[in-house]
């Protein structure tokens, strides 16, 4: 096998994504645009030679150029393409302003109401990641709110279409856990409409760390009847990506692919790169081993026994 790694003329720089406390994703990097702290979170925009611009958190590795548009249109697509005719979207977190970006493509949307916790991630986005956002910020049908999520789901009044959720880390003492439990969900579903939506980012599928991705999935059955799990692979994660939508009465299996273009055609300004008929299939059909992890898991995420570990199998020698 070659030593890759002894090679002379790979780059001096790297960005070390850690997924767990025994593996690590290393990025070539050309150098870092900004470096801070927000008080809530370490941010670091960085230029990666194979992806482009990247934005990390925490040291986590969140969106990166090259390939966000798969996370994206996974996330927000199936969901807005399944509902008869949304109208008013919120996104939770999202500070990058991707997913309103694919929220804003939708012709129905009249309203799009984006609420982050941290002012300077999206200000970061602003001036360093121009191309993730495309102007969203900026559109007239967008309202940007930074506050607390669950907060501001306790005290709006009017419903939405669609709700979805966008943040980072599930665990007890990070920034979000409380917008993971079966609360918040049950919350969530009161606000929204009778033919209302919710779509989520719910963490990886590897077959290491699978506990976080079946636990949001049993925690939303415990406050919604009808629950779809579904994937993405995401080349700069280096992974199978998991999402979650949930609903009232809809049921995304319900759609073919012809129906599902169909609707694209009609509702979606400009060509989307990742999400058509035949993904939408390919996504709802996870593979084995992760149908039977959902099946199996029993534990329910709720805020007074949030989720404490990621990696449950992981022991420290």
């Amino acid at each position: 096998m070659a030593n890759f790694l002894a090679k002379k003329d790979l780059p001096a720089k790297w960005l070390y994504d850690y997924f767990n406390p025994f593996e690590v994703h290393k990025h070539a990097i050309k150098g870092t645009l900004y470096q801070g702290h927000s008080g809530i979170q370490e941010m670091v925009v960085a230029e990666s030679i194979n992806f482009g611009r990247c934005l990390v958190l925490d040291n986590e590795l969140q969106s990166a150029e090259l390939d966000e548009f798969i996370y994206h249109e996974a996330l927000v697509h199936p969901a807005l393409v399944l509902h008869p005719e949304p109208v008013r979207v919120a996104i939770i977190g999202g500070g990058e302003g991707s997913a309103l970006r694919e929220v804003l493509r939708h012709k129905s949307i009249k309203k799009a109401v984006m609420v982050d916790l941290d002012k300077a991630v999206v200000d970061c986005a602003r001036e360093y990641l121009a191309p993730f956002h495309q102007g969203a910020f900026s559109d007239p049908r967008t309202e940007l709110l930074y506050q607390d999520g669950r907060r501001y789901l306790e005290e709006v009044k009017e419903p939405f279409d669609v709700i979805i959720i966008d943040l980072t880390c599930p665990l007890e003492g990070g920034p979000s856990y409380l917008l993971f439990t079966e609360e918040f969900y049950r919350l969530v579903r009161k606000r929204l409409t009778d033919q209302g939506i919710l779509a989520l980012q719910a963490d990886t599928t590897s077959l290491v760390a699978l506990n976080t991705y079946t636990t949001i999935t049993r925690t939303l059955k415990e406050a919604f009847p009808r629950v779809f799990p579904y994937a993405a692979f995401v080349p700069s994660y280096a992974m199978l990506w998991g999402f979650c939508l949930a609903a009232h009465g809809l049921d995304p299996r319900d759609l073919g692919p012809g129906e599902v273009d169909k609707r694209i055609s009609q509702r979606v300004q400009g060509e989307l790169r990742y999400y058509d008929g035949i993904t939408h299939q390919a996504i709802f059909n996870l593979p084995k081993y992760l149908r039977e992890a959902i099946k199996k898991q029993t534990t329910v995420n709720r805020d007074n026994s949030p989720l404490k570990e990621k990696y449950p199998g992981f022991k420290e020698k």
